[in-house]
């Protein structure tokens, strides 16, 4: 079977991927860095330059041919050509948690076919843990640099809504008054924060419950914690709970609003 046609020995091989890019990130993390502002004014450092380079030229070699889109390629002005199927790479997702050094930052990778998120992966190398997704979710613990396979990662799944109340993960660095308002909306009795796309990764695993982002993301930003939350049992919605789809082209990939739910509403 090709590789792109089983999903879970992708999403095992983006594992790979972002472990060997987390090893030159954590060497980044651990010295003396600097950070830059791109064009946006966003951040950004040798870390997810590095960390770009290691999994484009590994998605080159695994998925030949595949449109690969990715944050700082992007950012420095190419568009790739896409088509039904491409690829979504953050490098390190969470800058800002990065330069920070409170360890919630992640490098993400997605296969996007026909809009929707079919196998990704989320890896935080400072936490040492690893989630990834295709038909089935896992999670385990993984240094960066080590070998993936799956002896070291557990199946995941979302959990049952509690009946005393949700609880919502929301953003260390973005959580504004029209998520605050959709969160007690829904139920939420008890939050939860993390950085990057953690929060996706925290509710596969059945910790939490819900994560509305109502502030700017891009598609590179939540395309694998997508992936992951779908696999394992989760959903990602529009704030009124239609499909959240990808290869927006026509904003630049800039997503609008979504909802990630362990289980429907």
């Amino acid at each position: 079977m090709p590789l792109i046609q089983d999903k879970n020995a992708l999403a095992f091989e983006f594992g790979q991927l972002c472990s060997d890019a987390g090893y030159a990130i954590m060497e980044v993390y651990n010295s003396d860095f600097a950070s830059r502002s791109k064009d946006d004014a966003s951040p950004v450092t040798d870390a997810d330059e590095l960390a770009e380079a290691i999994i484009l030229a590994g998605l080159e070699r695994i998925l030949p041919g595949i449109p690969v889109l990715a944050e700082e390629s992007f950012s420095a002005g190419f568009r790739p050509e896409i088509g039904s199927t491409f690829v979504l790479v953050d490098p390190v997702d969470g800058t800002k948690e990065f330069i920070n050094k409170n360890g919630e930052f992640t490098v993400n990778i997605a296969l996007i076919e026909n809009r929707v998120p079919t196998a990704g992966c989320v890896y935080a190398p400072a936490k040492k843990r690893l989630y990834v997704g295709g038909s089935q979710a896992w999670a385990g613990d993984l240094a960066a640099g080590e070998t993936v396979g799956p002896a070291q990662m557990a199946p995941i799944q979302t959990r049952a809504r509690p009946a005393s109340g949700l609880t919502g993960v929301m953003s260390r660095s973005h959580a504004d008054a029209a998520t605050l308002a959709f969160a007690d909306a829904a139920g939420v009795t008890e939050r939860t924060s993390a950085g990057s796309s953690l929060k996706f990764c925290l509710i596969a695993e059945g910790l939490a419950d819900v994560y509305p982002r109502f502030g700017p993301t891009r598609e590179w930003d939540t395309g694998a914690g997508h992936a992951v939350l779908n696999a394992a049992g989760g959903a990602v919605l529009t704030p009124d709970g239609a499909a959240f789809l990808y290869a927006k082209t026509e904003t630049e990939f800039l997503n609008s609003a979504f909802v990630a739910w362990g289980r429907r509403p």
